[in-house]
């Protein structure tokens, strides 16, 4: 049993860990995903800024001019003008993308030469597309790319954006923004991840096995009580209950209640075999000393003695062999039954009876169920009648509603009210007008309230001296 609370311990905490780590693995790779998304923005931002300082210089004079462009080694700039020459660069930029950057001959002079020979073109191009003269263009370009800045090539995020001078020239200034301390912040922080990730599962795991072990302590307790009253056999004994209102403790309360009900049972049994063995011994004592008798003097064989005797043998068998059945769950047959017409059989079959039954009102209600058990029902209730009454027995059957009630009187002495329960137990005499030789073994109430209740209804005193089996109708 320490192997499977065991591997319960060790399921419970491989099932937390692993939800613990794919929850942290999802949550890493969002936060890996937003920071480098961030970054990358403000890498692209740094850009912007730096080719907008750019193109507003170059927007409020001349490309001709000193652009004073930023280092290289912080902002990589570009400028080239519409058929991709490059008029200006930052320092030590070698490369752009793989593609090595010519420098312009004698800086501002070189791109005055050039400005002089497009100076017809200078109106034509103010008609066109893009930022008038003297103003920067409101949309930027982004891109990613690599720079080459001395030795050293890195990627960077690029912004490009358009601009014209006073003299209606138009150029793109293209900055970078290095991407290095991006890719550095995030390897930062994916390697404290793939350092801290397990070090917090370990946590987990510890956390979840200490808390599993000490939740499923109570549970060892169950078992270990469940062990010894399985190898004691006294059912008396219980299981200790925790004192916390959870499932645990529900089945630790569960279990009582079934070993209660277990312990009822079985001592029901007993007293059941020991009553059964007490009504048995003195009708087979009798009947073993009659015939002994007769086998000695068979002129003194009370032969009419022993066939009571018998007879009475075969009924308490019977009731035990029905007790037996019902014990065991038999159900009834599924069988329509007409109580009036069973009552108007049984009555008329009652010749030699103490007192005669009277047959009161007969309502046609038919029930399912087993003829047999219910005819067994009604002959016990009127044998039961016939034996307490003092001149009178009366039987009708009465349908009301959904329900058919068979009601069996008599005007004997009664049950007393703290009584009418007792009497359906098995084996109970109230007095001495049940003896054994005067009654039944205690029996046919018990039968008549075990076949009821199978049947879906139930059996009870009512004034006294009325007993009542309320049955539903047969749909």
């Amino acid at each position: 049993m320490r192997s499977r609370l065991g591997s319960v311990r060790a399921k419970a905490t491989a099932g937390a860990t692993l939800v613990v780590a794919l929850a942290l693995v999802a949550a890493g790779v969002a936060l890996l995903l937003v920071l480098r998304g961030n970054l990358h923005d403000q890498a692209g931002l740094e850009a912007e800024v730096a080719a907008r300082g750019v193109a507003e210089r170059i927007a409020t004079g001349s490309v001709d001019g000193d652009l004073d462009l930023p280092d290289g080694d912080e902002h990589p700039v570009v400028v080239t003008d519409e058929d991709g020459r490059v008029l200006a660069v930052g320092d030590d930029v070698r490369a752009v993308d793989g593609k090595r950057i010519a420098k312009p001959g004698h800086g501002a002079g070189g791109a005055a030469a050039h400005a002089s020979g497009d100076e017809d073109d200078a109106d034509d191009d103010e008609d066109a597309d893009g930022p008038k003269p003297g103003e920067v263009d409101d949309d930027v370009d982004f891109r990613d790319g690599t720079a080459t800045v001395g030795d050293r090539t890195e990627g960077y995020r690029f912004a490009s954006v358009e601009a014209k001078d006073t003299g209606g020239r138009k150029v793109t200034v293209r900055a970078g923004s290095a991407l290095t301390p991006e890719q550095d912040a995030v390897g930062t922080v994916r390697s404290a991840m793939l350092i801290g990730l397990p070090l917090l599962l370990l946590v987990v795991a510890g956390v979840t096995w200490l808390v599993t072990r000490r939740a499923l302590r109570p549970v060892e307790g169950i078992r270990g009580e469940m062990a010894a009253i399985t190898a004691s056999t006294d059912l008396s004994r219980r299981v200790p209950v925790p004192a916390a209102q959870d499932e645990i403790g529900r089945l630790a309360r569960t279990t009582n209640e079934t070993l209660a009900a277990l312990e009822a049972s079985v001592d029901r049994q007993r007293r059941f075999v020991a009553d059964a063995s007490h009504e048995l011994r003195s009708p087979i004592a009798s009947l073993r000393t009659q015939l002994e008798v007769g086998v000695a003097h068979p002129e003194l064989l009370d032969v009419p003695g022993a066939v009571e005797d018998t007879v009475r043998l075969q009924h308490l068998a019977a009731d035990l062999l029905l007790l037996a059945r019902l014990d065991a769950g038999e159900k009834p047959t599924g069988s329509r039954v007409d109580l009036a017409a069973l009552v108007r059989e049984d009555t008329s079959q009652r010749v030699n009876d103490r007192i005669p039954v009277r047959v009161g009102r007969l309502d046609g209600a038919e029930v399912s169920g087993s003829r047999g058990q219910l005819g067994r029902v009604l002959g016990n209730l009127l044998d039961n009648a016939q034996r307490h009454a003092a001149a009178s027995v009366r039987a009708e059957v009465v349908r009301e509603g959904e329900w058919v009630t068979l009601r069996v009187d008599d005007d004997g002495p009664g049950v007393p009210e703290a009584e009418r329960e007792r009497i359906f137990e098995r084996f109970v005499r109230l007095d001495d007008a049940r003896a054994r030789d005067d009654g039944g073994a205690g029996l046919g109430l018990a039968i008549a309230r075990d076949v009821a209740v199978r049947h879906g209804g139930s059996l009870a005193v009512r004034e006294g001296s009325v007993f009542e089996l309320r049955l539903p109708v047969a749909r």
